[in-house]
């Protein structure tokens, strides 16, 4: 075991949940290491405007980001951004992780935060003109659709927010949804519904997307009578939820049928010194609040087993 590369607790993954794990364990002197597959604050970064976030007005997902993780430095937190876990072994004493690039870590106590990815229809023409007219990040992509028509898929929050904030570019928004009803606060369905832009489709869904270099147009299917029309259009969004990304756990800890790691109320998995946070766990409301809750209850649970660990040791050394 390289000593240089020994650490007390590695957290994977740097959404909202790693980083405060992160900000937690490094402030009580834990030393800790964060490495992360993608860019660091995860899903929230895409987050065009965060205004729930308890004592702040108004806030970008980037800024927000940008804040926990320079906390997480100041504390002492090392963090490798842009990362492939290759391999991972999580049982006994000794976590081990080991990268693509063949470089090895070793640490008491994992926290896997890996978070998860937007959720896409799977419909014809999807994968063939991502990028091309149809986007799953407002921030990224919205300015692109600058006095355009585009449709917006998706009920709960983060589709009817979405949807607003896009009227600041596009010229009408039609709200796609597959019920009569939506999954969301009410006061984000009171915005929506009272905004002169949008506009809405309920109980439809698109089955296919039309376009060769670029989107040109949509088919949408009424749910009730699956008649089916072609709709020329400028731009799709599409925000139906998350995907955990755990294929790299599969076999390594208990995942329920959706794919979520399964945790109990010290964010413990079914292995011991392993521990999950954010929206990869099994859970009702994914929200950076939440995310945030869980990160915290995960660094004193991962802090608490290691001294543990630690005291059993010189016990061990004493006898």
């Amino acid at each position: 075991m390289d000593p240089n590369n020994h650490y007390n607790v590695i957290v994977i993954g740097a959404g909202p949940a790693g980083l405060t794990a992160g900000i937690y364990l490094s402030r009580a002197r834990v030393k800790t290491l964060i490495l992360n597959e993608g860019t660091v604050g995860g899903q929230m970064v895409l987050t065009h405007e965060i205004a729930n976030y308890p004592g702040v007005d108004s806030i970008s997902g980037y800024q927000l980001s940008t804040i926990m993780r320079n906390q997480a430095k100041k504390f002492g937190c090392d963090i490798k951004s842009n990362i492939i876990v290759e391999t991972l072994n999580l049982e006994g004493d000794v976590k081990e992780v080991i990268l693509a690039d063949g470089t090895r870590f070793t640490a008491d106590a994992v926290i896997l935060s890996p978070g998860g990815r937007s959720r896409t229809l799977g419909v014809k023409g999807e994968d063939k003109l991502k990028g091309k007219g149809i986007s799953y990040c407002a921030t990224c992509d919205g300015d692109f659709f600058t006095e355009k028509e585009i449709i917006v898929v998706g009920g709960g929050n983060s589709a009817l927010e979405e949807a607003v904030s896009l009227t600041k570019y596009a010229s009408k928004v039609t709200i796609v949804h597959q019920f009569d009803h939506f999954q969301a606060f009410e006061f984000a369905i009171e915005e929506a519904r009272n905004h002169p832009k949008i506009n809405f489709m309920m109980e439809s869904t698109i089955t296919a997307f039309h376009g060769d270099e670029k989107l040109e147009g949509v088919e949408i299917t009424d749910l009730k009578t699956g008649n089916t029309q072609n709709h020329p259009i400028d731009g799709v969004f599409i925000f139906i939820g998350y995907v955990p990304n755990t294929e790299f756990l599969k076999n390594k800890i208990e995942l329920n049928k959706w794919k979520e790691i399964v945790v109990d109320t010290d964010m413990q998995t079914s292995i011991r010194g392993v521990f999950a946070a954010g929206d990869s766990i099994v859970k009702r409301y994914r929200q950076v609040t939440t995310a945030v809750a869980d990160g915290t209850i995960a660094a004193l649970a991962a802090s608490k087993y290691i001294h543990e660990l630690s005291q059993n040791k010189q016990l061990q050394h004493t006898l």
